[in-house]
């Protein structure tokens, strides 16, 4: 029955806005060249009954059933399809859709031709009506505060320019390959991944993803291309080694490999390692070279190993064919630090694991540090110079293993007195008393010790970096910066951002921190906080610098380049020109997403029931998201609930039965595919994808609001899902809001506290180490007396809401730490807010008011739902502004989903018991997308714009008090094409005048000259060298290396200097400082000492030997001396030959093997030709 819009609807209507209708599939940068509107159809909302029905025959598309036709080229086994082929981008065209796009327009044509018209039974699956978007309700308040919808733009606003050379792939698709580190050469960038390393060329960063064209594995498909290794144990840590042209990695299986730089790479093929030995039992944790060219590894329970040069270099001159003597070699040759500062079983250096290293190049010293202490050694003579903590404080002994391990030992264990003979036995009361003692009791002794453990967690060290001027600079995981001197005294601390620290790095006159927030810093040498932006959706693991970019590397694998002088001019500059070819890599994509609720009231359903309210609304969806409420209520399973959600633990049977059951009314398995859950007490959401569009979804996060008593108890509250589609985000949240007619402000007071408090996380299985045991531990204790302490008062008459809230209050006071404090919505944006599409559904309790029960359901009878609407509390509220804030609905055309009783068939089944429950529109689905008003059309300033084909109750489902309610949407996205994107960023780099000027003044560096190109040390002898900053502006930051060395023979005339590990120094010379910085107008000095070095343990071709008679024979070596500028992309090389003269005669010149030239990009000292001592130059 069709009836025309009533006098008093007008006004309602006012703030119903209406959906974009669909336009003619095409491009975007073919919308922006014929400057075509769109044409908005208003239609006349209808009034509505469930026993009008028109029926379509189930005509299936070939995008989202044809499943066997899609999966041809992909096994079962591999569910997640590793490979995908994009044949479809443009790599020098405009914009265009993806293969992925569904032209739904033309397939609802089809199906309106099929309808069969009026019909009645279970089989209805679409009305002709709902293939045009539905008329909505906006909510007003939309526009401000949390609830304005994001900004969105094609470059993002906000943050300085960046080379996306590995955009965010798909966690699921990084299984077993995760980037875990990088590392720079001159020439290449080198990640270690899980199953090895990959290596990108920058010659290749601004080429197109190799995936376009032809197959690779899925997470790749835009990264500029790259080349990996054979597999290999997990790689954990990296660093490069320029002297010997080789990348060190170490590995979970406790080896050290070797990759050879520069090497030519096949595209079909993968490289392989080098070198490589067993060098620790357990995973290598950090790895660094001394000054002196030694390798330092650090392992597991604080062990820590050198492996002398001497050795390394003999085993890396051996043939391939002598591998296995070159790894047996070196294996022998490392010397155990850790057992030589033991005495009697007592270390003086911590036995927690090794963090990181850092190399003092500028003192000659090694940093070792774990979690909570450093240890300071002497990189010459590998001798320990003190341990001390993070405050700063010296340490004499820090471990004693044994007797710690038996304090731990003494506080775990239970203690059992018998009782004696002679002992009354206890009453009830008495043995109750002494068992909710005694549980309390073990409670919190391990939560005392977590408690510990856990503010000594938020000090702890987790990276560490030497900067220009000689300070060091270490991170924690609370956000504090700390700066200390080269021997260990702290003299300042930093606090930017109340986030953890995990990666630093330095360059020049700055200092780059990555966090867990995702956030980026720069700062300068001072600690003065000079600029901050969120650089990737994800933790920032590492930072290294390369090829004038500081490189950032996200826990799920991106990587990004930002220009070295970041944030500077040249990003203003690139900003508009990159904005200015959106067209070039807009790709738009569209998918259905179906989403049901259902109050199920603690009972089951039939199958029948299932596909009646899902199963026979799939045929066109790629995405199915499902809602339940009351899934189990019972008081017992409340307190359980709320106890296992203190330690993260979730689920239960019946949540497991549904999940199954809908999933079978889906045909999960061959069409569809689960891909994630959550349960909070009674409410469950779940996810289903279907296996076509698989590929395209993931990214799948969790979380969960109570809102039950104290906010504790999840009867009511939230569950929601947040995953990313075609790279926009999308959050699900399934809703119980508080009951009862009265109760509008909870229920408003419910859905502002879920919103803001909301946060994603990815779930976790707790048993899987030490710290989910010792959490299962405390779960366990802490049941025994909550659930103990619900019995008894629940025994003695209490109420049992009063029983539980009683009994969980103790438990989470109990699991309460001094650091546990709750996140407060306000310091941030809340999840939520961030969202592209947000979609509420549930039972959000909203009722009817102003009517009796006797009105209610004479208008429901009557059909007159546009008069109901006007008595719905939540259409007043979000009229109001009050809850719901900008979100939209379409408008209701079903009867009221409350209550009814059970087994009772249509409209005569509302509640005629005794308390006669007026009928209200319980049930809901609301959402918001990306649009800030209605005219807007998908774009990338508006990547996600929604409509809604179906709102509906299925009113023949009859096994809850409640009707459940489904909802189609139409989304249209418009997503990112990285790889084009990148290619263009490219090109601007490389035409664009005013850009290249800016980028060729950052080659820049201060004119520098030294004091003397070539001297000779005697025994014992010291040379001052000095460094003179000839630009009256700009401060030199200089580094000094050795470039290699070379023994002098009487019989040969020509020189071949080998390096050491990184350029690293011979034990015969000292040169300090070895770094620093050289002011405008003003001279550094540098010092270089022979010094005598006898050490009979030293390994020389791996048998320990003395150096007595090398020592008789000169050397020399060639003493390369950087410079570059404050934010330089270029180097300024100055060489000084250096001698130690033996014999003490005049050194007679002689032709360089190879070195007489360095290269320099901008020139630098001369070499003249003498006899005396030294040559000198002003």
């Amino acid at each position: 029955m069709d009836d025309p819009l009533q006098e008093e609807d007008i006004t309602a209507l006012a703030s119903v806005s209406h959906s974009p209708p669909h336009r003619k599939v095409q491009s975007y940068s073919q919308q922006l060249r014929t400057n075509t509107g769109t044409h908005h159809k208003r239609r006349q909302p209808r009034k509505h009954s469930l026993d009008e029905n028109q029926i379509l025959t189930n005509k299936k598309n070939h995008y989202y059933n044809n499943d066997s036709t899609n999966n041809d080229s992909s096994d079962d086994d591999d569910q997640f399809y590793p490979y995908s082929t994009m044949t479809n981008n443009v790599i020098n065209g405009g914009g265009g859709m993806s293969d992925h796009h569904v032209d739904y327009i033309h397939l609802n044509q089809r199906m309106e031709e099929m309808a069969v018209g009026d019909g009645g039974g279970a089989c209805d699956e679409y009305q002709q009506a709902n293939q045009q978007p539905m008329s909505e309700f906006l909510g007003s308040g939309g526009g401000v505060g949390i609830f304005k919808v994001p900004n969105r733009a094609a470059v993002h606003p906000n943050r300085p320019m960046c080379l996306e050379l590995r955009p965010h792939p798909l966690r699921e698709t990084q299984v077993g390959r995760f980037l875990r580190t990088i590392a720079s050469t001159e020439t290449q960038l080198w990640a270690g991944q899980e199953s090895g390393v990959r290596v990108w060329n920058y010659s290749d960063a601004y080429e197109p993803g190799i995936g376009i064209g032809g197959r690779v594995r899925r997470g790749d498909e835009d990264a500029a291309p790259f080349y990996e290794s054979a597999n290999t144990s997990p790689t954990i840590c990296m660093i490069v080694d320029p002297g010997s042209k080789l990348v060190w990695s170490g590995h979970k299986d406790g080896k050290i490999r070797s990759w050879k730089m520069d090497q030519h790479f096949s595209d079909d093929t993968t490289f392989k390692e080098g070198l490589s030995w067993q060098a620790h039992r357990g995973p290598i944790l950090s790895l660094t070279f001394s000054s002196y060219g030694d390798l330092w590894t650090g392992s597991e329970g604080g062990v820590i190993r050198v492996w002398p040069w001497e050795a390394v270099e003999k085993s890396l001159s051996l043939s391939p064919e002598e591998r296995h003597m070159a790894a047996l070699l070196v294996e022998r040759s490392f010397i155990d630090l850790r057992s030589q500062v033991t005495v009697n079983g007592v270390c003086n250096i911590s036995s927690s694991d090794v963090k990181c290293f850092l190399s003092d190049n500028v003192r000659s010293k090694v940093w070792a540090a774990t979690s909570l202490s450093f240890s300071l050694w002497d990189a010459r003579t590998r001798e320990l110079i003190k341990v001390y903590n993070i405050e700063g404080q010296i340490e004499n002994r820090v471990d004693m293993p044994s007797s710690q391990d038996q304090v731990v030992e003494d506080d775990m264990n239970v203690k059992f007195v018998s009782k004696s003979k002679k002992e009354k036995p206890q009453g009830f009361l008495q043995r109750s008393r002494n068992a909710i003692m005694g549980a309390a009791d073990a409670v919190r002794r391990v939560a005392t010790k977590g408690a510990g453990a856990f503010a000594e967690d938020a000090k702890k060290t987790e990276a560490i970096v030497l900067t220009g001027d000689g300070f060091i600079w270490t991170g924690c995981s609370n956000g504090m910066l700390i700066q200390w001197d080269g021997n260990g005294n702290r003299l300042q601390d930093f606090t930017h951002l109340p986030c953890g620290v995990l990666c630093l790095c330095t360059y020049g006159s700055r200092i780059w921190v990555g966090y867990v927030s995702g956030t980026v810093q720069v700062l300068d040498l001072e600690g003065n906080l000079i600029a901050g932006w969120l650089a990737h959706y994800g933790p920032v693991i590492k930072l290294v610098i390369g090829n004038g970019y500081v490189y950032s590397l996200a826990t799920h694998g991106g990587i990004r380049g930002w220009n070295i002088s970041s944030p500077a001019p040249i990003d203003n500059l690139l900003r508009p020109e990159l904005s200015e070819r959106e067209h070039m890599y807009t790709r738009l994509e569209n998918v259905r997403i179906l989403v049901g609720t259902w109050n199920v009231g603690q009972g089951r359903a039939s199958h029948d029931a299932l596909m009646s309210w899902l199963g026979s609304a799939v045929s066109d969806v790629g995405i199915v998201v499902v809602g339940l409420q009351e899934v189990e209520m019972g008081a017992g399973f409340l307190a359980m609930s709320a106890a296992k959600e203190t330690v993260g633990l979730e689920g239960s049977s019946i949540g497991q039965w549904w999940q199954d059951h809908i999933g079978k009314a889906l045909d999960e398995g061959s069409t569809f595919e689960r891909i994630g859950s959550r349960q909070l007490a009674g409410l469950l959401i779940a996810i289903w994808v279907r296996k076509s569009l698989r590929t395209h979804v993931g990214d799948l996060d969790v979380g969960a609001v109570a809102c039950g008593l104290g906010r504790a108890i999840g009867n009511k509250g939230g569950v929601g899902l947040r995953l990313r589609v075609f790279d926009r985000i999308i959050t699900f949240t399934n809703c119980h809001l508080a009951a009862h007619l009265e109760a509008v402000n909870r229920r408003n007071a419910d859905f502002d506290h879920i919103f803001r408090s909301m946060s994603f996380t990815r779930s976790s299985n707790l048993l899987n180490n030490a710290a989910g045991m010792l959490r299962y531990l405390v779960l366990s204790c802490s049941l025994v007396f909550s659930t103990y302490l619900f019995w008894l008062l629940y025994s003695f008459g209490l109420p049992w809401t009063l029983s539980i809230a009683a009994g969980v209050s103790s438990s989470t006071q109990m699991l309460r730490t001094p650091n546990g404090a709750t996140v407060n919505p306000d310091e941030g944006k809340p999840d939520l807010a961030e969202a592209d599409m947000v979609v509420f559904c549930g039972d959000f309790n909203y009722r009817l008011f102003g009517i009796s029960y006797d009105e209610a359901r004479d208008f429901v009878s009557q059909r007159s739902f546009d008069w109901l609407r006007e008595r719905d509390q939540l259409r007043a509220e979000m009229k109001a502004g009050k809850v719901f804030q900008g979100m939209r609905e379409a408008l209701i055309r079903f009867p009221p989903t409350y209550k009814f009783e059970r087994g009772k068939p249509g409209l005569g089944g509302y509640d005629s018991g005794e308390k006669k429950r007026i009928p209200a529109w319980c049930d809901r689905i609301l959402y918001r997308d990306n649009r800030s008003n209605a005219t807007e059309e998908c774009s990338l300033e508006c990547p996600v714009l929604a409509s809604i084909l179906l709102y509906e109750a299925r009113m023949d489902v009859t096994e809850s008090d409640h009707k459940p309610v489904r909802c189609k949407f139409n989304v249209d996205i418009a997503r990112i094409d990285r790889s084009v994107r990148r290619q263009e960023f490219g090109k601007i780099l490389k035409s664009n005048e005013i850009i290249k000027s800016n980028l060729e003044a950052l080659r820049f560096v201060p004119e520098t000259n030294v004091s003397a190109n070539r001297i000779v040390l005697q025994n014992q002898d010291t040379f001052n060298l000095k460094i003179t900053n000839r630009s009256g502006e700009e401060t030199a930051f200089f580094q000094v290396l050795c470039e290699g060395q070379s023994t002098i023979k009487e019989d040969e005339g020509a020189l071949d200097y080998r390096p050491r590990g990184s350029l690293g120094f011979p034990r015969w010379l000292e040169v300090t400082p070895a770094a620093g910085i050289v002011k405008p107008d003003q001279v550094a000095d540098i010092s270089a000492n022979h010094v005598e070095f006898h050490k009979m343990e030293e390994s020389s071709d791996g048998i320990p030997q003395s150096w007595w008679s090398e020592d008789t024979r000169d050397k020399e070596v060639i003493l390369v001396i950087n410079v570059v500028g404050s934010c330089s992309t270029d180097t300024k090389t100055h060489r000084i030959n250096v001698r130690h003269s033996f014999s003490g005669n005049p050194p007679v010149r002689t032709d360089l093997k190879g070195n007489n030239n360095a290269s320099k990009k901008h020139g630098g000292s001369s070499h003249g030709r003498s006899s005396h001592r030294y040559d000198t130059e002003f």
